[in-house]
């Protein structure tokens, strides 16, 4: 009887995506939305995951931090990502604030680790690496200390 396929219940779906990763609970409503699941049974396999422990927004975002500062992001960019996945301000503002990250500090080593000690020999180096550290979710004040520092 191989041609009967047994369909996974929302909670089961849920607990194997947790199993591979961790999730924010928008992201994990998302994805068992798009498997069909009915709003009835996503509650209640949210509700599951939230009594065990599995689905811990508050824990996704210190984990996103942790992963951002590892990929040479800034604050900005690891904020824009957890919004695309759904994590609530609130929550993401407080990671930002508790993981003690000296984010001045962190872009000039991101520079770095980049640039090298190489000196800005011209405005359009200068702009490029500005543009670079943009990109990377770091605001204006810190891509200058970043820039000044390596400048020297």
């Amino acid at each position: 009887m191989r041609n009967k396929t047994i369909k996974q219940s929302a909670k089961e779906a849920a607990v194997g995506y947790l199993s591979r990763r961790d999730h924010a609970e928008t992201e994990l409503r998302r994805k068992l939305k798009t498997r069909g699941f009915d709003a009835q049974e996503i509650d209640q396999a949210i509700s599951h995951c939230q009594e065990y422990g599995w689905l811990n927004d508050t824990r996704y975002a210190a984990m996103m931090v942790r992963n951002g500062v590892a990929k040479g992001w800034g604050a900005l960019r690891i904020k824009q990502e957890m919004k695309m996945k759904g994590v609530g301000e609130d929550i993401v503002n407080h990671a930002i604030e508790e993981s003690d990250i000296d984010w001045y500090e962190h872009g000039k080593e991101v520079a770095q680790r980049k640039f090298g000690e190489t000196a800005i020999d011209s405005p359009k180096e200068k702009a490029r690496r500005f543009r670079f550290l943009q990109y990377r979710g770091f605001d204006f004040d810190q891509i200058t200390y970043a820039l000044a520092v390596t400048d020297e």
